[in-house]
């Protein structure tokens, strides 16, 4: 029986399948559409995705291709107010230090090459049309492009059919939330006009603004923005010539050439559950918010990833089916706070009247050139979009503490002399990483579980970015700290896996220094 049928082929249900058959896993992916997207809203891949890409050798194809953005410049009413550098905003926080623009419709791509490389096809024009819970396996009910039909069943099935998700209507899951009034635009254009092509610019004009998103070096670029007027009232009429041009003229933008425009509606929902029985919910299937700070793809992803090595672990029998639990408290839990934090600021930048123009002409360029002076805040500001400061702290497999770290948050990076803590296992799975000298009853446990032990000289860096010297840092298969444990002991590991009714594996043993 095939194990997993991820539905839908947008970049959460893409990753998702990549992850699954890295691990062993019998996935078949379905889409109702003819290919991937041509248009898209999604531009930036933050850098914790990119660290995740490492896993199977995407990150330096996705850097090479994309672009990274050299700094981000905030005009008001024709002047120019601050330029905040953008290349190198999370040094020493990541190995990915920067905003990589890389629209989602190159990205699928990319991703769909990745899977035929591994002899894995998305089947196009493979509609699902049914589904039900037989308990013992999901049994789905789909149609072909000729209009045969054909029912299918396998173990598990991901829902990454986007926010009108078949699978989440047909189970009967809430989506509360609601609909901001604003009709918004994305246009691909070629334009001319601006001082320095190739940085973001975000241009406030009264109750009209632009967002221009280089992706090249040439002038190619993404603009986005709202349609405010009636003209709002029928958006299916709507052309980039209906659009809003008082923003874009008063910085001089001039657009030599609309290669596709396309208008939406913005929604902030998240599912009352992300888990029913064999089914689960990710992407905008699951939680879709304003596209403030570029989270929606990247949010999705880290779904995909997150359910991933859960599902792999129970189809081989290494882990009870609670442990599937975990992927909707700890995702549905972010979901939450991301739409509450983009809805603020979202609001923020689309409020109308007088003293909301007065804020986003002065205050929030103001506001941001003095924030992005102030290293802690910056660098704060870096975690939140970067996701590289997202953690699970309150998840069932979190826990301990060792010195800085806490079980369930994210490792922090450090390269001493070029060794990188978070270069690739040759697999995906967990780790022990010691930072100082292992005992040898934990490098006896690693060997005999089949756990990858990573061994780090002490080095002050280490110190600095809170680690704490012997302790053991058991890492799960997605890299987020499970157990931090200051004492470096072996019972530790063993009781952590005992505790969750958890079979390590022997696959990929051995001690890395």
């Amino acid at each position: 029986m095939l194990d997993v049928l991820v539905v839908g082929a947008g970049p959460t249900g893409l990753v998702h399948a990549l992850w699954l058959h890295a691990q062993g896993v019998n996935v078949r992916i379905i889409d109702k559409t003819e290919g991937p997207g041509t248009t898209s809203r999604a531009m930036a891949v933050q850098s914790r995705t990119l660290e995740l890409y490492r896993q199977l050798g995407l990150a330096d194809e996705v850097v090479s291709a994309g672009f990274r953005t050299p700094a981000m410049n905030m005009w008001a009413r024709g002047k120019h107010r601050v330029r905040v550098p953008l290349q190198e905003i999370g040094t020493g926080i990541s190995p990915h230090p920067y905003i990589l623009v890389y629209p989602q419709d190159f990205h699928e791509k990319t991703l769909v090459a990745k899977l035929q490389s591994f002899g894995i096809e998305v089947e196009r024009n493979t509609e699902l049309l049914s589904l039900e819970d037989k308990g013992e396996h999901v049994e789905a009910r789909l149609r072909h492009a000729d209009g045969t039909e054909e029912i299918t069943s396998a173990r598990y099935l991901a829902a990454c059919d986007g926010a009108s998700s078949t699978v989440r209507k047909q189970l009967g899951i809430g989506f509360e939330g609601g609909t901001y009034q604003h009709v918004f635009y994305v246009a691909d254009v070629d334009l001319s006009g601006l001082d320095n092509t190739g940085e973001a610019h975000v241009a406030l004009n009264g109750e009209d603004f632009v967002v221009v998103l280089f992706y090249d070096s040439s002038g190619k670029a993404r603009l986005i923005g709202t349609v405010r007027d009636e003209r709002a009232d029928h958006p299916e009429n709507l052309t980039f010539d209906d659009v809003g041009h008082e923003a874009m003229a008063s910085v001089g933008i001039h657009v030599d050439k609309v290669n596709w425009f396309s208008h939406y509606r913005v929604h902030h929902r998240v599912a009352d559950r992300f888990r029913q029985g064999r089914v689960f919910l990710m992407g905008d299937a699951g939680h879709v918010h304003s596209p403030v700070g570029g989270q929606g793809m990247n949010t999705g992803i880290l779904d995909a990833i997150n359910l991933a090595w859960k599902l792999a672990a129970v189809i081989h029998g290494q882990a009870p089916d609670a442990l599937l639990d975990t992927y909707a408290t700890e995702r549905q839990a972010f979901a939450h706070e991301l739409v509450k934090t983009t809805d603020r600021v979202f609001s923020l930048i689309t409020a109308d009247g007088e003293f909301a123009n007065l804020m986003r002409s002065y205050g929030v360029p103001l506001i941001a050139g003095a924030a992005f002076k102030i290293g802690s805040t910056r660098e704060m500001l870096f975690k939140m979009v970067s996701q590289t400061g997202l953690a699970y702290k309150d998840s069932a497999l979190s826990e301990g503490s060792a010195g800085d770290v806490e079980g369930g948050e994210r490792l922090p990076w450090v390269n001493v002399d070029g060794q990188d803590n978070f270069d690739p296992l040759p697999v995906i799975g967990w780790q022990v990483h010691v930072y100082g000298t292992a005992t040898a009853e934990v490098r006896a446990w690693c060997v005999q579980n089949g756990v990858m032990l990573r061994q780090f000289a002490w080095a002050e860096e280490h110190g600095k970015a809170g680690l704490k010297q012997n302790a053991v840092y058991l890492l799960r298969p997605d890299t987020w700290v499970a157990l931090a444990d200051p004492d470096g002991s072996a019972d530790t590991l063993d009781a952590y896996f005992t505790s969750r009714s958890y079979q390590i594996g022997k696959e990929q043993g051995g001690v890395r220094d």
